[in-house]
């Protein structure tokens, strides 16, 4: 007990310190809320107008929230693992690796300091939500349970940053693969429009696709009679499956990235 104690002690220390660097840069803060507000205002009272998309009794704009939280969530992880580029041509990361803390503790923390970052843009698409008089579920239950999943999304996608990190080793290789990566696990997902109109093929696709169960936990806690595929924890145990196999491989991957 004291070992695992002492290995989550070590990773919250270490996320302690990313989470001052969001704090000290209020302007990204700002920059987080442009493209969700986009997404709703724009986009969503757009489609809005578009009749027959089989979304059930619950307007478009409702159903699309949770896939543009879980958008915002991906968006914001799936490029964390630039920074760690960054602090590698720093030499921070030769500091962290000559530390006492294991490899999975230093990937663990990077992985709950996305986490909370998640929580910001959570607070960020609430309030939009909110302005715009969306009808969404405000119970408590229902939000801590949108608040884990949050958390565990942007763990899971910032851990699976860190993986192509180490692979490819460059802050110019990962920006051209962060950008061929997003798309196609927004698009091949349930976000914007349900599963029932992808053809067979997408559909196989979006069923591994880590996005989609993200997206089918918070549409069943934000939406009442939300359409779901699966029970939230059916949901929220594949996302902590995929997390745990992505921190076991990152954390072997870890020392290659001063390689």
């Amino acid at each position: 007990m004291s070992v695992l104690l002492e290995f989550f002690v070590k990773s919250l220390a270490i996320a302690q310190m990313e989470l001052k660097k969001l704090f000290r840069d209020p302007m990204e803060l700002f920059s987080r809320a442009v493209q969700p507000a986009l997404w709703l205002v724009v986009f969503g009272q757009v489609f809005s107008q578009v009749r027959g998309i089989p979304i059930g009794h619950v307007s478009y704009l409702a159903f699309m929230t949770p896939g543009i939280l879980a958008q915002s969530v991906l968006f914001a992880a799936i490029y964390y693992g630039i920074a760690v580029i960054w602090e590698r041509d720093l030499g921070v990361i030769h500091k962290l690796l000559v530390s006492p803390s294991p490899r999975g503790a230093l990937v663990f923390d990077k992985a709950i300091s996305a986490g909370f970052r998640g929580l910001v843009q959570a607070a960020i698409i609430y309030l939009i939500v909110y302005a715009i008089h969306i009808p969404i579920r405000s119970d408590p239950i229902a939000v801590l349970g949108v608040l884990a999943c949050v958390v565990l999304g942007s763990a899971t996608f910032a851990t699976f940053s860190l993986i192509i990190a180490c692979i490819v080793k460059t802050r110019e290789r990962f920006m051209g693969i962060g950008q061929v990566l997003t798309m196609p696990l927004f698009f091949a997902s349930n976000a914007i429009y349900p599963l029932s109109l992808m053809p067979s093929w997408l559909r196989a696709v979006a069923s591994v696709n880590p996005l989609t169960y993200l997206v089918d936990a918070l549409r069943t806690l934000m939406i009442q009679g939300g359409q779901a595929a699966h029970s939230v924890m059916t949901n929220f145990s594949v996302l902590a499956v995929v997390f745990v196999a992505f921190v076991i491989i990152a954390a072997r991957l870890y020392p290659t990235l001063i390689e």
